[in-house]
């Protein structure tokens, strides 16, 4: 359990263990890059690059990709 914490007086937060340490699962790639740009510890960076190399990149909707390429040519 998070230190601290009364077990009886503890408050659930789901994106948290119960050792009070973050879950990576629910955070899209914007907030992983926030996430590591915060962290100091290595092994909480290695963490964090392995999580965001397995979710997809976001991909740019159809439209901007036409504009792009008649800007293009």
């Amino acid at each position: 359990m998070a230190t601290g914490q009364n077990q009886k007086n503890r408050k659930n937060n789901s994106m948290l263990t119960k050792t009070g340490k973050a879950r990576l699962g629910p955070l899209n790639v914007n907030q992983l890059g926030t996430m590591l740009e915060k962290s100091t510890k290595p092994k909480e960076q290695a963490k964090i690059k392995r999580a965001m190399a397995k979710r997809p990149h976001a991909q740019l909707p159809k439209e901007e990709t036409l504009s792009s390429a008649t800007v293009a040519e």
